[in-house]
């Protein structure tokens, strides 16, 4: 009887689940990568454009432009654009064929976004400019709230000077021996074996603890090579042959072993202190 009541139940429970539509999947079957690929490499043809050099720009957009389109695809020919640091921003998918891409690039000193509609044929896999792109202004960048300095330890900080000095000069030389003097027992550093020169360190924060593991901030000067060392005054030139400063922060994880520190880890600075 149990047996009885119970199988018409389960028939029933099974049939509502297999009723119940499966969840879309977010792209809708769109090829979103694929088709952000496509969109970006259309816009870096569309954005870039001289008056001199039309006809070569026309013979670029072909492949990515439907049958009948005109050539320079709302351009008159006049002017020049240059754009560059075209990046995917977002998709828009419509359906299995339709999406609007939309990738942001730099022209000159703007940020702005380009929505550019693209068409997918399922059949041949293939991928066309469906309509005119848009240009829109990218968002402004957020505003940073304050954040107030933390309690720093004075005497740590004395201590750690001289040894990160050191330590940064050798991270730039990367002079293996030299650096891995200053690594925790089995942490191994590679530097920038002569990319850059050490210059000076700028700031050295270290929160105050009685523990032996910090996390210290290190704002360092590189020296970005140009044939010569950098100097504090320039010599008369083109400023571009002149060796150049870079000043960089870094969250470093130190560890205090008897009155000596040493570096376990090394990355870029979360936040600007101060």
């Amino acid at each position: 009887m149990v047996n009885g009541v119970r199988a018409p139940f389960e028939r029933f429970t099974r049939q509502g689940t297999a009723n119940q539509p499966a969840a879309a999947p977010a792209d809708q079957g769109f090829p979103v990568t694929q088709a952000t690929s496509f969109a970006s490499q259309f816009a870096a043809v569309y954005l870039n454009f001289d008056a001199v050099r039309a006809s070569e720009r026309a013979g670029r957009l072909a492949p990515f432009l439907p049958d009948g389109a005109e050539p320079q695809f709302g351009w008159d020919g006049l002017g020049r654009m240059s754009a560059g640091a075209i990046q995917p921003y977002g998709v828009k998918v419509e359906d299995a064929q339709n999406a609007v891409v939309t990738l942001v690039f730099q022209a000159g000193n703007r940020r702005q976004l380009l929505s550019v509609p693209i068409f997918h044929d399922g059949e041949t896999k293939r991928f066309v400019v469906s309509g005119r792109p848009g240009i829109l202004p990218a968002p402004a960048a957020a505003a940073l709230p304050a954040e107030g300095e933390p309690r720093r330890d004075a005497t740590a900080e004395q201590e750690l000077r001289t040894s990160m000095a050191n330590f940064f000069k050798a991270y730039a030389a990367s002079d293996t021996a030299s650096l891995q003097q200053y690594a925790a027992a089995g942490v191994t550093l590679e530097g920038f074996g002569g990319a850059f020169t050490f210059v000076e360190l700028k700031d050295l924060v270290v929160p105050l603890s009685s523990e032996a593991n910090r996390k210290v901030t290190a704002t360092v000067v590189w020296g970005v090579p140009a044939g010569g060392s950098p100097t504090a005054e320039p010599a008369a030139g083109d400023p571009g042959d002149m060796s150049g400063k870079l000043e960089q922060s870094y969250l470093l994880s130190v560890v205090k072993q008897g009155d000596k520190w040493f570096v376990q880890s090394i990355s870029g600075a979360e936040r600007s202190v101060g």
